[in-house]
């Protein structure tokens, strides 16, 4: 079904989706006559797992990846959310417990090395990003070109730019950066309200943020944000997999638990108990690691879980605390509370959260989509489609330069309300100076070396003058995606530089038009690859329901016509240890023509096995 199908009101030739781009999972949605929609394949789930296999020089991307993770743990990349705008040094705590190796680069940037390459996140994130846009193409039927991106309220500058460049390298122009609660609370329609405050409180599966929107007629306006871009439902299956470790210690005290496939099927059992565990008091499981004679069952109960993840929930509420004082507000205050993010489905988080707030939650809308569909409302908007609000975000971390002694001067504080715009004059300290060093940073501490540096430009040209008198005046402008870009003029002389701020640790431009130009230049090759993998992956699934069948095979078919299907299968494996994916295709098509007589037999005795049971029990009720 086509957009046109369904009627999105929009002009023709525009259509601009919303991207939830996550740490566990990412979704589209756009806006039809109808209201707002995820977006999905015929058939399909409109969500894809934010996992990755590299094999055989190609990627697989979602839930087919998702159950690689213990099959080939070694080039199954998850959480790459995680790795986004970081250097080694911020990571240094996280690295130590993925399966798969990241590695220092050049400029503080790290990369992904999997099956002898390396990524950056950035191209990592794009190959989920260009996944996602392929199954909303597929929904309606029509290229997308055109995104709104959400990230974390407390994703600062370098992330957010890592986000951006992320959509880039995906072939997207990404026409709006929106903070996740912001977008969450567009979904839920909380604008249609005349006024009132309300807080969303956002858990995901790898970040988790605050936000305190004062809602007033048409102006919807984000009054102050927290959070942390490390605390999430991961960290919950890490703390539980720790503790199946611990266990699995005291039986088999010899087990070597810190191998990749160790540490993937930890921490996959573990993501399966915090699911059971949110709607039953206890769960049974099961570790099997037969290289090592490990084969342990136990149960967990939800009472363990909730000793485990509590500091962490208990965080969550300092940052609410943060939030209300940054806005002179108290829990009372707030009307309403929206829950937003997978994890907040666990019943210990609703219950603190509630505890906190004192009143009912809004869960109304499902956590796992509500983000994408409200960034699909703000697409539609940009796009030419009505909807009355104003939308007001903030900043959520103060932005400013470094000053004489290693001081941080803040020039665009915290919770500022986005576009923003601040200039502050500044002048030298050396007789003769003819250049100046603007180092900038994003933070909340008194000195740089507790800040986070964003990056450096140089004003040159200076004519030389005594010690304070040049005026060197710094404009700082965030725009509507909160990505900064700064410049710097000497009044006196004119002289002037200027630069939209790529972190001390981002991608060049340079860079992300090289890895770009690389997609282009290989786009068959790649395309190729993912056919092989594709293909591969169909013709093992083949030979497995043919094995099943066999001895079905052998009461509907001649021998001559096993021999050739035989023949046929040793046929398409050999084709499939080449690179010719047109030609694999063709020799499983003759296979499927082969087995199709096979294929007909087994469904008929299926159906004739259901008609027989509604005979017998229309008979023998």
């Amino acid at each position: 079904m086509t957009d046109g199908d369904r009627g999105t009101g929009k002009r023709e030739n525009e259509i601009i989706i919303g991207i939830d781009l996550g740490t566990t999972n990412s979704l589209a949605a756009t806006v039809f006559e109808h209201g707002p929609e995820a977006l999905h394949p015929p058939g399909g789930n409109a969500i894809v797992p934010s996992v990755l296999t590299r094999r055989d020089g190609g990627w697989i991307v979602g839930e087919e990846a998702r159950e690689l993770r213990t099959l080939e743990p070694e080039n199954t990349v998850f959480s790459v959310k995680r790795l986004m705008g970081r250097d080694e040094a911020d990571l240094k705590e996280a690295l130590k417990h993925l399966p798969f190796s990241v590695r220092a680069a050049q400029r503080g940037l790290v990369k992904v090395h999997v099956g002898g390459e390396a990524f950056t996140p950035q191209e990592i994130s794009a190959e989920i990003l260009k996944f996602v846009r392929a199954r909303a193409e597929e929904a309606l039927g029509r290229p997308v070109a055109k995104a709104v991106i959400t990230v974390p309220a407390y994703f600062d500058d370098a992330q957010r730019q890592a986000t951006r460049d992320a959509g880039r390298i995906a072939g997207l122009e990404v026409v709006r950066i929106i903070n996740e609660p912001t977008a969450a609370a567009i979904a839920y329609g909380l604008d249609q309200k005349q006024t009132g405050l309300v807080a969303v409180y956002d858990l995901g599966g790898g970040t988790f943020d605050i936000s305190l929107l004062q809602l007033s007629g048409v102006v919807f306006k984000v009054l102050s944000t927290h959070g942390d871009t490390h605390l999430g439902g991961d960290d919950f299956d890490m703390l539980v997999a720790g503790e199946l470790k611990r266990r699995l210690l005291e039986s088999h005290p010899k087990a070597e638990l810190d191998s990749p496939l160790a540490s993937q099927l930890l921490r996959k059992t573990a993501e399966l108990i915090k699911i059971d565990l949110s709607h039953a008091p206890d769960t049974q499981y099961t570790l099997e690691l037969p290289a090592q004679g490990i084969a342990e069952s136990g149960t967990f109960t939800a009472e363990t879980l909730e000793t485990l993840i509590s500091p962490l929930v208990e965080r969550t509420l300092v940052s609410c605390r943060e939030v209300l004082r940054a806005a002179g507000k108290q829990p009372g205050d707030i009307e309403e509370v929206v829950m937003v993010g997978g994890s907040s489905r666990m019943p210990l988080v609703r219950k603190k959260v509630g505890e906190f707030f004192g009143r009912p939650l809004n869960i109304a809308i499902n956590p796992d989509e509500v983000v994408a569909i409200g960034a699909g409302i703000q697409g539609h908007l940009l796009a030419g489609g009505r909807r009355d609000f104003v939308l007001l975000d903030v900043i959520p971390l103060s932005l400013g330069i470094e000053t004489l002694g290693g001081t941080f001067s803040k020039l665009i504080t915290a919770n500022t309300t986005i576009p923003a715009e601040v200039d502050e004059r500044f002048t030298t300290y050396v007789e003769n100076q003819t250049g100046v060093d603007i180092n900038i940073y994003q933070g909340e501490r008194e000195f740089v070396k507790d800040c986070r540096n964003l990056g450096r430009f140089r004003l040159k040209g200076i004519p030389p003058m005594p010690a304070g008198l040049p005026h060197v005046k710094v404009t700082f402008h965030v725009d509507t995606n909160g990505i900064l870009s700064v410049s710097a003029v000497e009044e006196r002389s004119g002289t002037q530089a200027a630069i939209e701020v790529i972190p001390s640790h981002g991608l060049t431009n340079a860079e992300i038009e090289t890895i770009m130009d690389q997609a282009v230049e290989h786009a068959i090759e790649d395309l190729n690859h993912r056919q092989l993998v594709e293909f591969r992956n169909m013709a093992n699934a083949v030979f497995r329901g043919i094995k099943l069948a066999w001895s079905d095979a052998e009461a509907i078919m001649s021998a001559g016509q096993l021999k050739e299907i035989q023949a046929q299968m040793d046929v398409v494996r050999e084709q499939a240890k080449g690179n010719d994916s047109v030609a694999l295709k063709k020799e499983m098509d003759l296979l499927g023509d082969m087995t199709r007589p096979l294929a007909d037999a087994i469904i008929s005795k299926a159906a004739l096995a259901e008609l027989r049971n509604f005979y017998d029990e229309t008979q023998h009720p």
